[in-house]
């Protein structure tokens, strides 16, 4: 799929979520591009949430962190997160391998301590990034089954 055609998908996807989970999912793959040039970034559009995973390849299982958006928030999960240092206990989570971080706002990535978390998991890529510049933004999957991307109402 074209760069652009890719984008314009991904855009169909954020209007799903309320404006503000919208708005707060796309600076944060903007920023996350920024932080990680030249590296895929994977779209998934699953049951639970939308989901765009950061590569320093092509290959899904290079991945070192996603992005998630749900109803409700935007998570920056790393996926081999249970073996990084996190000093300041910001990292949530109890299986053997995912750990992730709730994001306020695009901002919380310029924090010193997940910044630190980014550093230490891009060190420890086991694959050296096979870009200088400009990675691809890929549509991964799309399911055909999904949870409400809106918060249900309360009833009055």
């Amino acid at each position: 799929m074209p760069a652009r055609s890719a984008r314009s998908t991904l855009e169909k996807f954020f209007r799903k979520y309320p404006p503000a989970i919208a708005a707060t999912g796309r600076a944060a793959v903007t920023k996350m591009q920024r932080i990680l040039p030249g590296w895929t970034a994977m779209v998934y559009d699953n049951y639970n949430a939308l989901v765009v995973g950061f590569s320093p390849t092509d290959r899904p299982s290079d991945a070192i962190c996603s992005l998630a958006l749900y109803p409700r928030w935007v998570n920056l999960f790393f996926l081999q997160g249970a073996f990084l240092k996190d000093p300041h206990r910001i990292l949530r989570g109890s299986g053997k391998w995912v750990r992730g971080v709730r994001l306020e706002s695009a901002a919380d990535l310029d924090r010193p301590e997940i910044r630190a978390l980014i550093a230490e998991a891009r060190a420890d890529s086991p694959r050296p990034m096979t870009r200088s510049a400009g990675g691809p933004l890929v549509i991964r999957s799309v399911s055909a089954k999904q949870r409400p991307r809106r918060p249900r109402r309360s009833p009055a």
